[in-house]
């Protein structure tokens, strides 16, 4: 993927982002693979060349996709392992470049994230849910004005109806919705100006992810990009220019599109009927989750507990499993054990008490047998862990102090 970082630095110099949203503003960006990152745009390493890049050698700060504060600068960073076509790698660094946007202007409309790790699968909720993203892809696929409008209508009823039973799960949703859903909108953007394929084909492959029964239920914070996608192409429609004032507001997408959708009227919703489809996805989500865990046990190494006082510093929202007292961290988790701080960069299990931060046990799985040392385990890729410890058979307990 090396060979695109000159195509990549070109694209962006050349589009100057301003074709996918007024105003986008150019952060730093990296590229990167197991060994080399390539920054770009970065104002420690100024150039008056675009295109030239900065090579440095990879550490832990770049993991996975997503926007970072590299040497307290907001940087966008992408693996470019995890794509084969240029048009994906561009269209997800367009994404993440959006983000540092965002941060720039200073976006604040961000999420509880422990509101989508704790949200409930209640079975009227998915039924509800999974009937309001059908009409809001039907609401902006319709070219016939009078369904289009019954559509929307539908879609603002039953989100309205899902409102009054999980208020507080329904903020969330609409925040993730206003983060994501617009990066989701300029990452399309990019994609279908790189792609081979047509704007209608390229929307209805962004739009499967909204309507994908199974993975929308098991996966609640990503399926929200999709439905916040789908209202950022609505209101093009509704409010054309939308997007000039998009930061000086207070409002959601959805606060956005309810207020431009003409006449609503306000109707209620018949008590729901559970489908058969929406019993198979609640059970397809659960059992999804059991299973994340059993691979997580059924992993070859050394088993080791850490038991204490641990505090969560960072963690990745998106790779998150839940299962009643206990959290899979399938990517990162950079922990606080003894004033100290450890960056986990394997799967990891946190058991939490009070509010995920605060950790009382981690179960991790290793390639290698730590270092006894009289008073502490030395442990591969994180260090030094002081503590008591015991042994039984391929099992380590390690209580800190």
């Amino acid at each position: 993927m090396t060979h695109y970082l000159n195509r990549i630095a070109e694209d962006l110099f050349k589009a100057k982002l301003e074709n996918y949203w007024p105003g986008f503003e150019l952060v730093a960006y990296a590229l990167y693979d197991k060994k080399n990152v390539y920054l770009f745009n970065h104002p420690k390493f100024s150039n008056n060349q675009q295109s030239t890049y900065h090579i440095l050698s990879w550490d832990v700060q770049f993991t996975g996709d997503t926007i970072i504060l590299y040497e307290e600068y907001p940087t966008a960073i992408v693996n470019m392992e995890s794509y084969e076509e240029y048009e994906g790698l561009y269209s997800i660094l367009v994404h993440e470049l959006f983000h540092g946007y965002q941060y720039i202007k200073g976006e604040k409309r961000f999420p509880d994230e422990m509101m989508g790790i704790t949200y409930p699968l209640s079975k009227d909720n998915v039924e509800l849910r999974n009937q309001e993203r059908t009409n809001l892809y039907s609401a902006l696929l319709e070219n016939n004005i009078i369904k289009k409008k019954q559509y929307l209508n539908n879609f603002i009823a039953l989100r309205e109806k899902r409102t009054a039973k999980i208020k507080e799960y329904l903020t969330y949703e609409k925040l993730i919705e206003t983060v994501e859903g617009p990066a989701w909108y300029v990452e399309l953007k990019a994609y279908s100006e790189k792609s081979r394929d047509d704007y209608h084909s390229v929307l209805k492959k962004y739009g499967q992810q909204l309507l994908n029964k199974y993975e929308s239920t098991s996966s609640i914070r990503r399926s929200c990009y999709s439905s916040g996608l789908f209202m950022c192409l609505l209101l093009e429609e509704l409010s054309p220019g939308w997007m000039e004032s998009f930061f000086g507001i207070e409002e959601t997408l959805y606060d956005l599109v309810k207020k431009h959708s003409g006449d609503y009227i306000k109707y209620p919703i018949a008590d729901v009927k559970i489908s058969s489809e929406t019993e198979k996805a609640v059970n397809f989500a659960l059992e999804k989750r059991k299973n994340e865990f059993e691979e997580f046990y059924q992993q070859a190494g050394i088993h080791l507990y850490i038991e204490g006082e641990i505090t969560a510093k960072t963690y990745d929202p998106m790779n998150i499993i839940p299962l009643e007292d206990r959290l899979l961290h399938k990517s990162f988790l950079e922990v606080r054990i003894n004033n100290e701080a450890y960056h986990i960069q394997q799967p990891v299990i946190a058991y939490f008490g009070n509010g995920i931060q605060n950790i009382n046990r981690l179960h991790l799985i290793l390639e290698n047998k730590p270092i006894e040392n009289i008073d502490s385990l030395t442990i591969d890729g994180f260090g030094e862990i002081k503590g008591r410890y015991k042994k039984q058979e391929n099992t380590l307990h390690l209580l800190i102090n």
